[in-house]
């Protein structure tokens, strides 16, 4: 198979269990008391090469979105920052942070459950992924599991404001 075939391939595929996955770990950020955005790093093989929560509560860092920590774990484990192949399947809609860091590692497309309309940064406020100035465009799909992404959301805010 050639990588134009994977790629191909990897356009076709059924996003449905990485999102159920991403939305398993948006509910561990959820019992954490974080907002519950999960994320997971897929190669081009349908292989989950990292995953992760975001973690801003806990770790005390603005950056620890889910996105850019599944992005660091991957990094890590492939020994690089050019992601080019991968895909990142997440709960939410990337900000201007996490798109602008899904940019710079190269990343083929990203894959997103429900829009955000205060701070989405791939088609909702702002589209970071097809920035003319940028040097890499990403491939965005978006509506996997939309109603299941933004009911956890919802409940988690309508919880907070009790």
């Amino acid at each position: 198979m050639t990588l134009i075939s994977k790629k191909k391939w990897s356009l076709e595929r059924d996003w449905t269990p990485y999102m159920k996955r991403a939305l398993e770990l948006a509910e561990e950020a959820q019992l954490k008391g974080d907002v519950p955005v999960g994320a997971v790093l897929v190669n081009v093989d349908g292989k989950i090469v990292a995953e992760a929560f975001n973690q801003r509560e806990n770790l005390k860092d603005p950056t620890a979105h889910a996105e850019v920590l599944a992005l660091r774990a991957a990094s890590q484990i492939e020994k690089a920052w050019r992601l080019k192949g991968y895909t990142l399947v997440v709960t939410l809609e990337p900000c201007v942070m996490c798109a602008g860091a899904l940019s710079l590692s190269r990343l083929d497309r990203v894959v997103y459950g429900c829009r955000d309309l205060r701070a989405g940064a791939m088609g909702s406020r702002y589209t970071v992924h097809e920035d003319a100035w940028l040097n890499h465009d990403i491939i965005k799909i978006e509506g996997v599991l939309e109603e299941e992404c933004r009911q956890i959301l919802q409940n988690f805010f309508r919880s907070k404001r009790q």
